[in-house]
């Protein structure tokens, strides 16, 4: 019994000298790690810091314990992303485990989530993450934060992937889940089922507002431009069920005529049909409000809902000013073809999807002057104009597209232009017009109008991977003509696009056996886009391409880059591109590799100018047009400040290719930006209107300056060019719309590209028979910060005194002379009386004015404004939807308190669907005017047949309302 509580006694002594010197151990260990940590050996000082134990603590506010905490936590994270990524085993110190897991776990009790969310995405920790979320007060604020986080931060696809299907799960679970919200991360999942099930549900509600809440959903889906995944979508969605009928017949009714239709009416459940009824399906009467909502959502996912209201707001909206168009045409000479094809695409651009083609028509004769490529250039102009018109496409283009047959003698040139146009109306909604491009394409030979229908075909189908689609123009490849090939590699691009499929390597092995530099070039290209959005899953054919040694698949190679790594703002794809930009042989590659930077960083647009800021100096004129373009693409319609900086020095540039760049970029970063907010885009369009009237101009930075002028004031002055939704996602027709446009350096026709940019800068708020009502809401800014350009005016005879005249020597004396008299004149004045002075002095300063001429108009003018700003400005603004809403005007729109309509979601643009609080008031509408199409015989080479009926409007104002009479009895 002694002998036993002795034992005892001994062992606690000896277990508390253990414990002693564990604890000492830890001590002298967190000692050593501090020494370390001031000898400034961090490895060694977390390794101590490791063995120190709880003796670390981890909430201590000193800088000791914030610089091991951030290198414990990187050392972690950079072990987990090894052990994730790659199949070997990888150790990692559960002491290092130990210490990040009490960083967030005091992080998450501390309440700060944001921290522990992206230590938790750093370090792969999603069932952290899931736990900072659900402890979070705000839930829903916290995954809205942790979407925005997992876009910018979260470099590989695959791991994005997991997160986003993590934050699915955790919406799910909410009580009133965001379906918004889930509905885009399914998108970015490509998980078209799970979004066609919330879709199901929600229109299948009682609730009117949960319909509302599903269109709005489809609205922000076909926003991102993604043709397969919507199609997919809508091919998803369950048919309304049905139900037999039983109709009965005459008793008249023959037998044979009883078992006809007997043998013809089936039933879906095979019920056996009796000899005297006759069963008809109909759509069961609890699933005809459902059947209702399916029509509608299949228009919007279809895209036709929301491009026939684009297309309305656009031509009502049209600011278009046909006087700069008219100043250009006049400027330019009669034998400069390239001046004069310019002119054209400024044209479509400028009048893009309004569908007024005034100008056009209006100038036959001088339009006719277009030959050969000109010729098609200006045919497919008229698809950009055009573009949405879905229902009237092909009877707008039918007077030149191909007859077939002995009937069909046009121009092959306007032909194939003719077959573009179509692809243009139709880009990334096609499946109306699919079928006649491929028939155009199969039943000729002729490679011009392969051209046109192989680019039609690849815009209308795109990112579809049709199969069929893909082996017709495949075999047009196949025939190895330089011009139809080009187009066709493009083509089968435009086709894959994002699909990264084994055709890619088909692609590149027929590049490679070609002899023909069109058809690489046009191969390079094609490859590239098939790799878009695949970022890390690209870069063994990246790899492949960039070590070619044939520049032009380098050249391919970089824009692979661009595209695969599109938005993400990678530092590897942007160390990779930088290396090419100053270190290949090609120019065309170092020209390419640095454009391409626009494209990876548009998401980030601030960073760009810094980054080619030194490259936008070089020796070389290529690199220095490849920073100008990757200013231009990343920075296009936000009117940034550093960016408009960069580009000044290079619209003077000595070299005439880097002046057209700068300027076609300078007006791609300033459109829709008002003199108001920045007055550099007055003194730009005053350089603009001077290049183009300097008669000893290049004729490349003229052709520059008229693409910007186009540009400036692109669809009517309601469009920018917008490559992210609003909810983040890349808009895949406008990237790739960018990409193939920056190809015009070799082929001017892919100019029209740049229209499938263009994103309409309006709020058109929608009721649930997606409608538009008459309301109106609130821009909190100056008017002037966001109005449309001030239009330009008439020269009249007042003003021609401002051109350059001759000056004869005896005026010159006329005037000196006049001039001495009324000084003389004067002087005697002055002596004989105040009031006389007065009355004969203003009829002195009478004629002198009117020996000059035009000032006094000026002096009434200047008076005018000068009385105007006297004026103070009003601080707000009332809109009446639909309404014209620009990028930087979206932060102060808000809606009136009193309004009768509540947007479903919030959003200061785009489609908004709209409650309506007061249902029983009868509702006024907006838009009610449609574009219309009045045929018309051809006539002209290349000019618009259909014009608008109201397309006048776009030229005349109102008319002045007549002067004031009495009427006499």
């Amino acid at each position: 019994m002694i002998f036993n509580c002795f034992y005892k006694q001994i062992m606690l002594i000896f277990l508390s000298l253990k414990l002693l010197h564990c604890l000492i151990r830890q001590l002298a260990a967190l000692l050593v790690s501090k020494v370390f940590y001031y000898l400034g050996e961090l490895n060694d000082s977390l390794s101590y810091a490791l063995g120190a134990g709880a003796f670390f603590d981890v909430s201590e506010d000193t800088d000791y314990v914030h610089t091991l905490l951030a290198k414990a936590i990187d050392e972690y994270a950079i072990l987990r992303s090894k052990a994730v990524e790659s199949s070997e085993m990888v150790d990692i110190d559960p002491r290092l485990e130990a210490i990040v897991e009490r960083m967030l776990g005091k992080c998450i009790t501390d309440g700060k989530y944001q921290q522990a969310m992206g230590i938790a995405l750093e370090c792969r920790r999603l069932d952290k993450l899931e736990e900072a979320i659900t402890k979070s007060d705000n839930v829903e604020g916290t995954l809205t934060y942790c979407i925005n986080v997992s876009h910018s931060f979260v470099n590989r696809r695959e791991y994005r992937h997991e997160v986003l299907s993590l934050l699915v799960e955790v919406y799910q679970k909410l009580p009133s889940p965001d379906y918004l919200s889930i509905c885009q991360c399914l998108m970015f999942l490509d998980e078209p089922q799970g979004v066609a099930t919330i879709l199901e549900k929600l229109l299948r509600s009682d609730s009117k507002d949960d319909a509302l809440l599903a269109l709005q959903i489809a609205f922000d889906l076909v926003e991102n431009e993604h043709q397969a995944f919507l199609l997919s979508v809508r091919d998803r969605l369950p048919a309304p069920k049905t139900r037999p009928v039983e109709v009965a017949q005459a008793v008249e009714t023959t037998a044979t005529t009883n078992e006809n239709l007997s043998r013809d009416v089936q039933m879906a459940d095979d019920t056996p049909v009796t000899p005297d009824q006759t069963i008809v399906h109909e759509t069961d009467p609890v699933d005809a409000t459902y059947a209702e909502r399916l029509t509608k959502i299949k228009g919007i996912l279809s895209g036709e809902t929301s491009i026939q209201l684009t297309l309305q707001f656009l031509y009502s909206h049209n600011k278009s000013d046909l006087l700069i168009l008219k100043t250009i045409k006049q400027s330019v000479e009669m034998r400069n073809s390239v001046c004069h094809s310019a002119t054209i695409y400024a044209n479509a651009i400028m009048h893009a999807g309004t569908t007024v083609d005034t100008f056009l028509r209006e100038n036959l004769d001088w339009l006719s002057r277009a030959t050969n490529w000109a010729k098609f250039s200006a045919t497919a102009g008229l698809g950009v104009i055009h573009r949405g018109h879905l229902q009237q496409g092909r009877s707008l283009m039918a007077p030149y597209l191909p007859q077939g047959g002995a009937g069909g003698g046009g121009s092959p040139y306007s032909e194939g232009g003719a077959l573009y146009a179509l692809g243009l109306i139709h880009a990334n909604h096609g499946e109306g017009i699919k079928q006649f491009l491929r028939d155009s394409l199969r039943s000729t030979n002729v490679e011009v109008i392969q051209h046109g229908a192989c680019l039609g075909l690849g815009l209308s189908a795109l990112g579809t991977a049709d199969e069929e689609i893909y082996d017709d123009v495949k075999s047009v490849l196949y025939t190895d003509s330089a011009v139809a090939g080009e187009a066709a590699g493009i083509s089968m691009g435009l086709l894959l696009v994002g699909t990264a499929t084994e055709k890619a390597s088909e692609m590149l092995a027929y590049a490679h056996e070609t002899q023909h530099e069109k058809i690489i070039r046009g191969l390079a290209l094609g490859i590239a886009l098939t790799v878009y959005g695949r970022e890390e899953g690209a870069d063994t054919l990246i790899e492949q391409m960039t070590r070619d040694q044939d520049p032009i698949i380098r050249y391919g190679g970089m824009y692979a880059l661009a595209l695969a790594y599109c938005g993400t703002a990678n530092n590897k794809a942007i160390r990779q591109l930088l290396h090419f930009a100053v270190s290949d042989v090609s120019d065309d590659v170092r020209r390419t590799a640095v454009l391409a930077l626009g494209f990876v960083l548009y998401s980030d647009p601030e960073q760009t100018p810094r980054i080619v800021s030194l490259l936008s100096e070089s020796y070389n004129p290529h690199v220095r047009y490849g920073a100008a373009l990757a200013v231009g693409i990343s920075c296009a319609g936000t009117g940034l400040s550093e960016a408009i900086s960069l580009l000044e020095p290079l619209t003077s540039d000595v070299v005439d290719f880097v002046r057209q760049g700068a300027l076609i970029a300078m007006a791609m970063v300033m459109v829709q930006i008002s003199e108001a907010s920045d007055s550099r885009v007055g003194t730009f369009r005053r350089q603009l209107e001077k290049i183009i009237l300097d008669k000893h101009e290049d004729t490349m930075s003229k052709m520059g300056a008229i693409l910007a002028s186009g540009i400036l004031d692109a669809g009517g002055r309601n469009v920018t060019i917008r490559l992210l939704s609003k909810t983040k996602h890349d808009k895949v027709t406008a990237v790739i719309g960018l990409a193939v446009f920056s190809q015009f350096w070799y082929w001017y026709p892919l100019i029209y590209f740049i229209s499938l940019a263009f994103s309409p800068t309006a709020f058109i708020g929608l009721n649930y028979d997606l409608k538009v009502p008459k309301f109106e809401f609130m821009s909190h800014a100056k008017p002037s910060l966001f109005e449309y350009p001030k239009p330009t005016t008439v020269p009249t005879s007042n003003t021609a005194a401002k051109l350059p005249t001759a000056v004869l020597s005896t005026s010159v004396k006329a005037k000196a002379r006049a001039k001495k008299e009324a000084e003389q004149k004067a002087n005697a004045e002055k002596a004989s009386g105040a009031e006389k002075s007065v009355s004969e002095s203003g009829s002195g300063k009478g004629k002198e004015s009117a020996d000059k001429e035009g000032d006094s108009m000026q002096v009434d003018s200047t008076a005018t404004v000068e009385k105007k700003a006297a004026e103070p400005e009003a601080a707000f603004e009332i809109l009446v939807n639909p309404a014209r809403v620009v990028p930087a005007q979206e932060k102060y729109i808000k809606l009136l308190e009193d309004s009768r309509y509540v947007p479903v979601k919030l959003a200061p643009s785009g489609f908004v669907l709209l409650k309506d609080l007061r249902e029983h008031e009868p509702e006024v509408l907006s838009l009610t005017d449609a574009p219309t199409s009045a045929a018309s015989p051809a006539t002209g080479a290349a000019a618009a047949t259909q014009g608008t009926t109201a397309s006048a409007m776009a030229v005349d104002d109102e008319p002045q309302p007549p002067q004031a009479f009495e009427y006499a009895s």
